[in-house]
């Protein structure tokens, strides 16, 4: 019977500031639509709408109509277990504010995600849930 060295799968901790999380996070908080579109996989998929996925020029278009808000999003992450590049993060997330416009912004959820890290060492994300759960 032959053994083989595995290492042990890695957890990565919710302060971390190089976590997949921490680096949306800034990504969404900085208001700049390419900054937060670099925080994903050019084929990622958003499911904005539970049960409805989009990629591409749709998920930019999903993503600056929440960034239109003007208000910072606040992450916390509950799980984030990495094998290899790939993480899979477990994410209670929240905005809330007033709008611009006067409109009060009260938005939260679960998100299930799934990154990976690039050959230049960064997360991208490649599914975005932020309605994980639904």
């Amino acid at each position: 019977m032959t053994h083989h060295d595995t290492p042990q799968p890695r957890v990565i901790l919710a302060g971390d500031p190089d976590s997949p999380a921490a680096q949306f996070v800034a990504a969404m908080n900085s208001g700049d639509p390419d900054a937060l579109d670099h925080a994903y996989e050019d084929g990622a998929v958003l499911v904005p709408v539970p049960g409805h996925p989009v990629t591409g020029t749709a998920r930019l278009a999903a993503n600056q109509h929440m960034q239109s808000f003007g208000l910072p999003i606040e992450a916390s992450p509950r799980h984030v277990y990495v094998a290899d590049d790939i993480a899979l993060l477990i994410v209670d997330w929240s905005m809330r504010g007033t709008a611009p416009d006067g409109t009060a912004v009260d938005l939260s959820g679960t998100a299930t995600d799934v990154a990976r890290r690039g050959a230049d060492g960064r997360w991208r994300y490649v599914i975005d849930n932020p309605h994980g759960t639904a």
